[in-house]
């Protein structure tokens, strides 16, 4: 029998979900709910670009979409601007008796250690009480840094340090709030951004070196942060809006987990939006993006990770990635004890039943 599943949110991320709910069979989609009015009562195959008409029709009102009592709900809304009334929508989510996979907010990939207990143990309480689970993920933070490390050093005799790497040319990326008001490109050097204020890049990468270090079974001794920016040395545009000159147009930031005086395990960023800019900085294995998992041990690892897709290119994949592995994981989550969950306590989530051919596949 399938999971009865209610989306939210149709934005990059939730519109690549949403289509995936509608051709996977593993799935039934009994609500949508959206934020935008002018996709209010739109059916969530044109909202999909999927190509077929659902009878499902998009709704404001997320309360009324759980009382079709659905066994998930699967939530991509954006929460770094809006934090607190995210957690009030996975609160009414999992109140309301329905496990949640989400892409957000980023703290609850692993929340002990980030998040107060003030807000962590509610939640937990919540779950254990409806008995439901929680389970955050993404792409970075998410996979590359969760489940990419930790399936490379389960062959390692020894590890002596783990360093995840995203390096992206992000001139392709339509999306203005996160590309401007989160990470701040475009604005004057010095003029920071929400993301670079104090701790904030601890908030936001600290859950997966806080889990990657649970796995491995290290003690932390602290987290370090640092970032660099890079002007625009003449105007520009990109898809999500312009670029001043003197503007930031690329930057670079790494967060460091250390024990022993050791930097251990490593997440570092290296986001342009022109390629030619600070060629002394990571460059990809592709052209355009890539992922790297890099690990000092024995034996060690480089792994490359190129992410490419039919419907369009690096940045895109890379959101396809996020929204099927969040996807993907909702068997795995209907089934699991109550709580909030990390790769570390869900069973090993394979590609069961979305092995397809061209000639089956819903496109």
């Amino acid at each position: 029998m399938p999971s009865r599943v209610v989306h939210v949110a149709t934005g990059n991320a939730g519109r690549i979900a949403l289509r995936h709910l509608i051709s996977d069979p593993r799935f039934e989609l009994v609500g949508l709910v959206v934020s935008d009015p002018a996709k209010v009562g739109r059916d969530a195959g044109e909202l999909a670009d999927g190509g077929v008409l659902t009878g499902v029709l998009a709704t404001a009102d997320l309360a009324g979409a759980l009382a079709s009592r659905p066994d998930c709900v699967s939530y991509c809304a954006l929460s770094e601007m809006r934090f607190f009334e995210a957690l009030d929508d996975l609160r009414a989510c999992l109140s309301a008796g329905a496990n949640v996979v989400a892409t957000s907010p980023v703290p609850f990939l692993y929340p002990w250690g980030t998040l107060p207990d003030s807000i962590v143990e509610p939640f937990e309480a919540i779950c254990r009480e409806q008995d439901v689970s929680l389970f955050v993920t993404g792409v970075d933070p998410g996979w590359v840094n969760d489940l990419l490390p930790m399936a490379i050093a389960s062959t390692c005799q020894y590890v002596e340090q783990v360093r995840c790497s995203e390096i992206a040319d992000y001139a392709s990326y339509d999306g203005a709030p996160v590309l401007f008001d989160v990470m701040g490109f475009g604005r004057q050097v010095g003029d920071l951004a929400m993301q670079f204020r104090p701790g904030m890049l601890t908030a936001a990468w600290g859950p997966s070196i806080r889990q990657l270090a649970a796995g491995f079974g290290i003690e932390l001794n602290e987290i370090t942060e640092s970032f660099e920016h890079e002007p625009a040395a003449e105007a520009f545009d990109v898809a999500a809006g312009h670029i001043p000159v003197g503007g930031v147009a690329a930057m670079r930031f790494q967060i460091v987990g250390v024990a022993a005086s050791e930097d251990v395990i490593v997440i570092d960023h290296t986001t342009r939006l022109r390629p030619e800019l600070r060629p002394d900085w990571p460059q990809p294995a592709q052209a355009g993006g890539s992922y790297r998992v890099e690990i000092v041990g024995e034996p060690s690892y480089v792994v490359d990770v190129c992410p490419t897709s039919a419907r369009g290119d690096h940045n895109y994949a890379a959101i396809a990635s996020a929204a099927g592995r969040m996807v993907n994981a909702i068997p795995a989550v209907v089934e699991a004890a109550a709580g909030i969950r990390t790769p570390l306590d869900l069973p090993f989530i394979t590609a069961n039943g979305v092995f397809s051919t061209a000639r089956d596949r819903v496109n």
